[in-house]
């Protein structure tokens, strides 16, 4: 009898379980980011985060710290995003036994979209700003300013795009190794295009891309940022999100790779 209750106890719990966490699930499943936006319309800020901790010990004693925060504001005239994504590691030297940081990013990013009175059109102002200890450079930043539109919308999935004009400038660091009479500072134009895509895949799935291309009219570097992710909820407001970042720079400082990529897994808290 006692093994009865239970088994119809843990039915019941089960139940439950696998309902009330899923009923309400507007920001990646059953809604569009339109009609998410206008939920939220007039709010200070909404949006989501994420948080990323990875402790090794033993043969390989390591420490990865990564913390991301994408919010919104959506307003009569305006929308505006804010991003921030950092990354912090540090790895034991067997040699000297001594910790040391091996990743150290943190990148700042602003865009305000004024919306024209055509559906999805607009014209936006972009910024940036980036330091990473590990790139040759003090920092650098963009600013660009263009048009926007959506390119495609389907019933699961929809591509927005932004195209514009805009300015790049970056600092060299100190101990960077630079050919004679090279300035530490470069300062140059570029054309911005920037692509998101968001499929649907289930009422608690979606997929995301997004991506970025700087091209330079000025012949510095250009640059490519790529980003592929999967989310998915786990419960409630947390959901669970894998991403693979690539990064491409055609002229990077000192003896640096043209490229480098990240693959990570972060839980996601929206609000």
């Amino acid at each position: 009898m006692i093994r009865i209750l239970l088994l119809l106890g843990c039915l019941l719990s089960f139940k439950v379980w696998a309902v009330d966490p899923f009923e309400d699930f507007h920001e990646y499943g059953q809604l569009s980011d339109e009609e998410i936006h206008k939920i939220h319309q007039g709010e200070l800020l909404y949006g989501d985060t994420e948080f990323g901790l990875i402790v090794s010990r033993g043969n390989t004693n390591s420490t990865s710290f990564k913390f991301k925060g994408n919010l919104y504001q959506d307003l009569d005239k305006w929308r505006n995003q804010f991003k921030i994504d950092s990354l912090y590691k540090r790895d034991r030297n067997d040699a000297t036994g001594n910790d040391e940081v091996s990743a150290n990013r943190i990148f700042f990013s602003a865009q305000g979209n004024y919306k024209v009175g055509v559906k999805n059109a607009s014209f936006f102002m972009y910024g940036d700003y980036e330091e990473d200890e590990f790139s040759g450079l003090e920092f650098k930043s963009t600013l660009a300013a263009g048009y926007g539109n959506r390119l495609y919308q389907g019933v699961k999935n929809q591509v927005d795009f932004d195209i514009g004009p805009g300015l790049y400038r970056s600092v060299a660091q100190d101990d960077a190794e630079l050919e004679d009479e090279q300035d530490k500072t470069k300062t140059g134009y570029l054309l911005r295009l920037a692509l998101q895509w968001e499929r649907t895949v289930s009422t608690r799935t979606r997929f995301n891309q997004d991506l970025s291309i700087e091209q330079s009219l000025s012949g510095l570097n250009s640059r490519l940022k790529s980003e592929t992710s999967l989310i998915s909820q786990v419960m409630g407001a947390i959901s669970l999100k894998f991403t693979y970042l690539y990064r491409y720079n055609s002229k990077p400082e000192d003896d640096k790779l043209k490229f480098d990529s990240e693959l990570s897994a972060t839980l996601v808290y929206s609000f």
